[in-house]
């Protein structure tokens, strides 16, 4: 089930955050992340968010967060890949707007691959100022 966020969401939607950012981003240092995590854990709930949540109460799977048409973020727990969570997630999102766009490092190859599969296209390409990193902007219309 897909719902908004609460604020009893937080430690267990920053839980996934963090694993899941060291998980993929292998090529970046996990105190990146671990260091990041008391700033994204205050700005966090300035976004948009929509969670996955399993049939257990309280069991959340996944969550897309977006500022506008941004996603800032769509990150499902390592166990739940693969499983059509984020595809669900994003499609959720897609029914209300028009247009969306997105950061994603480029050697994230699974994320991109990902995306491009869901009618993201790479606008254009920059590096990461905090992390030295190459990443797309990848862009969706709605048709």
């Amino acid at each position: 089930m897909i719902r908004a966020y609460r604020e009893a969401d937080l430690t267990a939607v920053m839980q996934i955050w963090l694993d899941t950012n060291i998980k993929a981003h292998s090529f970046i240092p996990k105190e990146y992340w671990t260091g990041n995590y008391p700033f994204v854990e205050k700005v966090l709930p300035q976004a948009e968010i929509y969670v996955f949540e399993e049939n257990h109460p309280n069991e959340i799977m996944g969550f897309i967060g977006l500022t506008d048409h941004y996603i800032a973020g769509l990150f499902v727990k390592e166990a739940a890949q693969s499983q059509g969570i984020g595809k669900q997630l994003l499609n959720y999102v897609k029914d209300n707007r028009s247009s969306m766009s997105l950061s994603v490092y480029q050697k994230n190859a699974r994320a991109v691959s990902f995306y491009r599969r869901e009618g993201f296209e790479v606008q254009s390409e920059n590096v990461d100022d905090s992390t030295g990193e190459k990443e797309f902007i990848m862009v969706w219309e709605k048709n």
